[in-house]
């Protein structure tokens, strides 16, 4: 973007001016007037000043990406696992409420890691919804629903998290697994499976493979499809995934009983599961469950 300067106007430095308002900045009596100057650069560099960002009151990519996650409430966004990892203020409310509420998050970053996504699972588990580490309404709107036992509370007598990586599978290091995907939807979803691997598993051997490129030998196959054109093959299992709670022990059971025959399995994506960002999020985390299950 091109940086936010002293003298400039328009709804740039609205913009601008608005979450600086909503962060308690003070910008005078003519508040959010589109011009930058005075109290607005005044506000610019206290908030660089605050967040260790150079303090050249310009507003370029640093200062804004930081001015943004500042700005982000819960429930703003969906939020889960992924690298780069969500971080902002929204992820440090989670951090605050699931730890105050006795599932810990391990160090209190505003960062949407390994140990905050187990914590999540946790605590979905626990008010008996899917637990597919997604922060999305049903989640958000529990929390709220939970917010007069944590608002205001001190969370660090429950932050201590467990030794180890919280969401590591060291099946996926030790076995090369190929996600071949033939249509757009089953690649984005293979894609979503691929991050969620590297955030949680940084030396992950699985791979996304298109169907005209050579699989590895040795490696574990997962075709996925999302369009409907599932082609049969002997004795080649095939699990349907339909967005419920039993999808990834059906799935782990294909993978179980492909293991050391055939080596590979059909991953039907029922259309109706993957059609938003939620649906293929939840998809991608019940692949992965099934897959480290079956290889631990």
């Amino acid at each position: 973007m091109r940086p936010v300067r002293p003298g400039d106007r328009g709804p740039a430095v609205e913009d601008v001016q608005r979450r600086l308002l909503l962060l308690g900045y003070d910008l005078g009596p003519t508040g959010i007037d589109g011009v930058f100057l005075g109290k607005t650069r005044e506000a610019v560099a206290a908030f660089q000043a605050k967040h260790a960002l150079a303090e050249d009151a310009l507003v370029g990519d640093a200062t804004w990406a930081t001015l943004v996650d500042a700005t982000f409430s819960l429930g703003d966004r969906m939020l889960y696992l992924r690298v780069p990892h969500f971080h902002g203020h929204d992820v440090a409310t989670l951090q605050e409420a699931l730890s105050t509420l006795g599932f810990p998050c391990g160090e209190f970053d505003a960062i949407f890691g390994a140990f905050t996504e187990r914590a999540v699972r946790e605590f979905q588990r626990n008010i008996a919804l899917a637990p597919d580490g997604i922060v999305g309404p049903e989640t958000v709107r529990a929390l709220g629903n939970l917010r007069h036992t944590w608002e205001g509370k001190d969370p660090t007598s429950h932050s201590a998290a467990q030794a180890g990586p919280a969401r590591a599978c060291a099946g996926l290091t030790h076995r090369e697994v190929a996600l071949v995907v033939s249509d757009r939807r089953a690649a984005s979803v293979a894609g979503r499976v691929l991050n969620l691997a590297l955030a949680g598993t940084p030396g992950s051997r699985l791979m996304v493979l298109e169907e005209s490129v050579r699989v590895p030998d040795g490696a574990l196959v997962l075709r996925l499809y999302a369009d409907g054109t599932v082609l049969a093959s002997p004795n080649v299992p095939v699990a349907r995934l339909t967005g419920g709670p039993k999808d990834s022990f059906r799935l782990a059971a294909a993978i179980s009983a492909a293991a050391g025959t055939c080596d590979r399995v059909v991953v039907e994506l029922a259309e109706e599961t993957v059609a938003d960002e939620r649906g293929e999020q939840r998809s991608a985390v019940a692949i992965l469950d099934a897959i480290c299950a079956a290889l631990s």
